[in-house]
């Protein structure tokens, strides 16, 4: 699947590094001069209207969409890919639907997708803010990093937030 078109400008010729071709993945682009590999590369999201990658992005986020439509509201769907890990079949799709309605005062939320063979399952909902892809992984798959300051990392099965607050202790029993 592929959301770039095929009149691209050509890219200057760069040392070639991860984070260089999940750029270029993600933004379909040359990626910046000034990107460095410990700032991870940045998930933009784009409107790709006609693609396989807008969609599947479509199908994944129906409910939300007819919702949307049964309120009067047409939402912006925009999208971005790029892999995940090092292994060539695990990739994301990031997803961000915008409308009055889905949208808050925090912005539009966006969802991640990973594509393991020919099946999606989310892996992070609702995350608010820009997303970098970064170089440190956790079970073989990258760090997401949001808002610059947010690092998610994966367990296993899905994304989980380093800045949670751990559960509160239980209530004191007396005696």
């Amino acid at each position: 699947m592929s959301c770039r078109p095929r009149h691209l400008p050509s890219c200057p010729r760069r040392p070639v590094t991860w984070w260089a071709v999940a750029a270029t993945l993600l933004l379909g682009a040359c990626p910046p001069a000034h990107a460095r590999a410990d700032r991870g590369a940045t998930v933009v999201l784009a409107q790709h209207p006609g693609t396989d990658l807008d969609r599947q992005a479509r199908q994944l986020q129906a409910q939300d969409l007819r919702d949307a439509h049964a309120r009067g509201e047409h939402p912006v769907v925009l999208t971005a890919s790029g892999p995940l890990s090092d292994n060539a079949g695990d990739m994301a799709l990031f997803v961000q639907l915008q409308s009055p309605s889905l949208c808050g005062s925090a912005g539009c939320s966006t969802s991640v997708f990973l594509r393991r063979g020919d099946r999606w399952s989310c892996v992070l909902d609702s995350l608010s803010g820009p997303v970098r892809i970064m170089a440190q992984t956790h079970g073989d798959m990258h760090d997401l990093l949001v808002d610059d300051g947010d690092r998610w990392i994966w367990n296993g099965t899905t994304y989980v937030d380093t800045q949670a607050t751990p559960s509160p202790p239980p209530p004191a029993t007396g005696r």
